[in-house]
C-alpha cells in the first residue's frame, strides 16, 4: 500500500512538472567526442545521460577543478545521496549510495576507470589526476554492469589521446605541510596514433597530533603515474592501451576515545605507529570495432595490488595489542559488448563478461602482555561469468514513448582456505579449513520513458539488484563462516527538463528499495575483527533533486539535495540474547545530503589576465548513525569551501580554502575491546595552486 501511494504521488508530481517548455542540452553529459575523423566513445556508457531513464550526476573536469576535489571521497554530499566516509587509511573505502553500501565486504557500488573494473574496496581511494569526467549513476545498474552494483556505479574517464593536444604542469602548497606536484602531456603523433602521459606526487603532513609520540598521526605520501596509448588501426578499428600505477605510504588511523553523549573525540594517544602502504596497478586493453549500424567493444583488464597495515589495535598508550595485516589481489577480467549504434525504433545491447580474482591475506595479532601471536592466513580465489542483454523499443504508440527490457545471468564460484596457528611460545597449528560455494542469479530490468520533442523526460524503472554470498575469513562458530547473497528491488520515478532557454535545468527522482538478506557487519564474539551475516529485510526510500541555474552567462549556481530514509524492517541481531534491531536506521547512511555551489566569472580580457573566477560551495551531511543499535550518531553538519582563480592564456593561479568555518564533526566511528573510538573531521585548510598549460 505504501509503495502504491508513493508511486501514485510521484506520477502526479511528474505530470505537473512535464509542462516545462525549453529543451535540455548538456554538452558535458555526452559520451562521444569527435577529433578530425577519429571518434572516441566510452566503453559501455550511455549515449546521453540527460535523456536516459537513470538518476545520474556528471562531474566535468571544470567542476573537479573548481571544487578542488583531490579524491573520490570529497564528492560526498556534492552528489545527492552519495557518502564515502574517511576510514582513516586507504585500506578500505566504504561507499554508500541511497543507503546501499558495505563497510567490510566487497563493494556494493561499482567503480570503473576507463572501462577497467575495480573489484576490491582497497583500491577505491586514489588521487584524482588528469581526469576528464566522472559519472555517478545512482540505483542498481546490474543488467549492464553486473556484480557489486546494487547501489550504483562510478565511471571515471581520463584524458583521451585523441581529444586535445596539451602539456600541463601544476603545483599546490597548503597549510599542514601539504604540497603536490603534477604534470601531463597529451599528443597525437599523427592522425592514427596518440598518447597521454601523466604523473603526480602528493604529500600530506597530517592534521592530528599523537600525544604519545609527538608526531602527526595521519601524514601520507602518494606517487602515481598513467600512460594511455590510442591507435586508429583503420576506419573501423581503434585500440586503447592503459597502464596506471600508484604507491601510497600513510600514517593512518588518527582515532581517539569517543564520548557518545557529547559527540566528541579525544586527542590521538597511542604508543606505536600505525600505517598502511599500498602498491596498486591497473591495466587495460580496449578494442572497438564500428560497423555500419553496430559496434563491438572488447575490454581486457588486469589489476594487482598488495598492501601492508600495521596498527596499534588497542589505540591507547598501553602496550597491549599490535596487528600486522598484509593482503594481495590479482584480478583478470574480459568483457565483450555489442550494441546498435544508430537511432532506430529498436536498439539493443548484449554482452558476455568473465573474471578470475585471487585474493589472499595474512593477519598477525601480537599479544604484547602475554608474548603470544595468533597468525591467520586466508586465500579467497573466485571466478565467474555473466551474460546480459538489453532491448529498447522506441516510439511505442506515440513518438517519444520508449520501453527497455533487460536481463542478466550471473554465475560465481568462491573458495576459501583458512590456516591459523598460535605461537605461545611453541607453535600450535589448527586444522586447515576449506570451503567452497557457487551462486547464480537472473536479474531483470524494466523501464518506460516519455521524451518530448523539447527533450523533457519522464521515466519509471524497476530493477533487481544482486550481490553474491561468500565466506568470512575467521569465525567463532561454524555457522559464522558463511554469509548468503543479498537481493533488492528498486522502484524509481523521475523527471528531467529545463526552461528559460536552458538557464534552469532540473532533475528530480524518487526511489523505493526493498532489500532482502542484507549483508551486515558485526563484531565477532571475541571482539577481534568483524564478520558478515544477513539481516532479514530492509527498506530505503527517498528523493534526489538537482538544479543548474544560470541567470546570466557569467554566473552559475548548482543545487543538489538528497534524502534517504533507510531502516531495518527485520533484523534479529543475536537470536540467543533476543536482541532485535528491527525498526532501527541503517548505519553510515546520512538522512540528508545537500550542496549548493556558485561560480562567478569576471571577464577581464587583458593581455596578462583573461578572467577572475570566484567559487563557493556549501555541503551538509546528516544525521547518521554509526552502529546498528543507533546509539552513536553524527548530527547534521556542514562545511564551507571557497576558491579564487586568476586565469591567463597559459597560466592559472588559485587560492583555496576548505572547511572555512572550521566545523567540528566526526568522520568515522567504531568500537573495540569495550571502548569507543572516533576520528575527527579535517579542520580548516588553505593553499595555493598554480598550473601552466602549453
Amino acid at each position: 500500500m505504501n509503495r502504491s501511494i508513493f508511486l501514485i504521488a510521484s506520477l502526479c508530481m511528474v505530470s505537473s512538472l512535464i509542462r516545462a517548455s525549453e529543451p535540455l542540452v548538456d554538452k558535458d553529459s555526452t559520451r562521444t567526442y569527435t577529433i578530425g575523423e577519429i571518434e572516441v566513445v566510452a566503453f559501455k556508457s550511455y549515449k546521453d545521460l540527460s535523456i536516459q531513464p537513470v538518476s545520474a550526476t556528471i562531474l566535468t573536469k571544470e567542476t573537479i577543478k573548481n571544487r578542488n576535489f583531490i579524491n573520490i571521497k570529497e564528492i560526498s554530499a556534492f552528489v545527492p545521496n552519495f557518502f564515502m566516509p574517511d576510514y582513516g587509511s586507504r585500506l578500505t573505502s566504504p561507499v554508500y549510495i541511497r543507503g546501499i553500501g558495505s563497510r567490510t565486504n566487497a563493494p556494493s557500488v561499482g567503480l570503473y576507470v576507463d572501462g577497467i573494473p575495480y573489484f576490491d574496496r582497497s583500491s577505491y581511494d586514489f588521487n584524482i589526476n588528469d581526469i576528464e569526467k566522472i559519472e555517478v549513476l545512482r540505483g542498481s545498474q546490474g543488467t549492464i554492469y553486473g556484480r557489486n552494483t546494487m547501489g550504483g556505479v562510478i565511471n571515471v574517464y581520463t584524458k583521451s589521446p585523441f581529444q586535445h593536444k596539451e602539456t600541463t604542469f601544476g603545483a599546490t602548497v597548503g597549510n599542514y605541510n601539504h604540497y603536490k606536484v603534477e604534470g601531463s602531456h597529451v599528443e597525437q603523433i599523427n592522425q592514427a596514433l596518440g598518447y597521454t602521459v601523466s604523473a603526480n606526487y602528493n604529500h600530506q603532513g597530517g592534521y592530528f597530533d599523537n600525544l604519545y609520540t609527538g608526531n602527526k598521526a595521519d601524514g601520507s605520501d602518494a606517487l602515481a603515474g598513467r600512460v594511455r596509448l590510442g591507435w586508429q588501426i583503420n576506419p573501423q578499428w581503434v585500440a586503447y592501451l592503459t597502464t596506471a600505477y600508484e604507491y601510497s605510504d600513510q600514517d593512518g588511523y588518527p582515532y581517539g576515545l569517543y564520548d557518545t553523549e557529547t559527540n566528541k573525540a579525544e586527542e590521538v594517544n597511542y604508543n606505536e605507529r600505525s600505517y598502511y602502504r599500498r602498491h596498486l596497478s591497473n591495466n587495460g586493453l580496449h578494442l572497438k570495432y564500428r560497423g555500419a549500424d553496430y559496434q563491438i567493444d572488447s575490454q581486457t583488464s588486469f589489476q594487482h595490488f598488495n598492501g601492508e597495515q600495521g596498527i596499534d589495535q588497542d589505540f591507547t598508550p598501553a602496550d597491549q595489542y599490535y596487528v600486522t595485516f598484509t593482503h594481495q589481489q590479482n584480478m583478470v577480467s574480459q568483457e565483450i559488448n555489442a550494441q546498435s549504434s544508430k537511432d532506430t525504433p529498436y536498439q539493443w545491447q548484449t554482452g558476455i563478461f568473465g573474471f578470475y580474482q585471487h585474493y589472499s591475506q595474512n593477519n598477525d595479532i601480537e599479544y604484547r602482555q602475554s608474548g603470544s601471536n595468533k597468525i591467520t592466513n586466508t586465500k579467497n580465489p573466485s571466478s565467474g561469468f555473466a551474460l546480459y542483454h538489453q532491448s529498447t523499443f522506441n516510439d511505442l504508440l506515440k513518438d517519444g514513448l520508449s520501453a527497455t527490457l533487460g536481463l542478466r545471468y550471473d554465475w560465481e564460484r568462491i573458495k576459501m582456505e583458512n590456516r591459523t596457528r598460535t605461537v605461545v611460545p611453541t607453535i600450535k597449528e589448527d586444522e586447515p579449513i576449506h570451503k567452497k560455494n557457487s551462486y547464480s542469479r537472473l536479474t531483470p530490468k524494466f523501464s518506460i520513458q516519455y521524451l518530448t520533442n523539447k527533450n523533457h523526460l519522464a521515466y519509471f524503472s524497476l530493477t533487481q539488484g544482486y550481490k553474491a554470498g561468500g565466506f568470512n575469513t575467521a569465525a567463532d562458530r561454524e555457522e559464522d563462516w558463511v554469509f548468503k547473497p543479498e537481493y533488492s528491488w528498486t522502484y524509481e520515478i523521475g523527471w528531467k527538463g529545463s526552461t528559460f532557454e536552458n538557464r534552469l535545468q532540473t532533475e528530480i527522482s524518487l526511489f523505493h528499495i526493498d532489500w532482502r538478506d542484507q549483508q551486515v557487519t558485526q563484531k565477532r564474539a571475541t571482539e577481534q575483527g568483524f564478520k558478515l551475516r544477513n539481516a532479514g529485510k530492509s527498506t530505503s526510500k527517498g528523493i534526489e533533486i538537482t538544479s543548474h541555474i544560470r541567470p546570466v552567462d557569467q554566473l552559475h549556481f548548482l543545487l543538489n539535495y538528497g534524502y534517504t530514509y533507510a531502516k531495518f524492517r527485520e533484523y534479529l541481531y543475536e537470536e540467543t540474547q533476543n536482541i532485535d534491531y528491527g525498526g532501527n536506521f541503517l548505519p553510515l547512511v546520512p538522512r540528508h545530503t545537500f550542496s549548493s555551489a556558485g561560480d562567478y566569472t569576471f571577464n577581464i580580457r587583458r593581455r596578462h589576465l583573461q578572467n577572475i573566477v570566484f567559487n563557493m560551495e556549501y555541503t551538509g551531511i546528516g544525521k547518521l548513525f554509526w552502529k546498528d543499535n543507533n546509539i552513536g550518531e553524527q548530527p547534521y553538519y556542514h562545511t564551507l569551501n571557497g576558491k579564487v582563480s586568476f586565469l591567463c592564456k597559459k597560466m592559472a593561479l588559485s587560492f583555496w580554502a576548505k572547511n572555512i568555518t572550521n566545523s567540528s564533526y566526526i568522520a568515522y566511528y567504531f568500537d573495540s575491546m569495550g571502548k569507543e573510538f572516533a576520528q575527527r573531521g579535517k579542520p580548516f585548510t588553505m593553499g595555493t595552486d598554480i598550473q601552466l598549460t602549453f
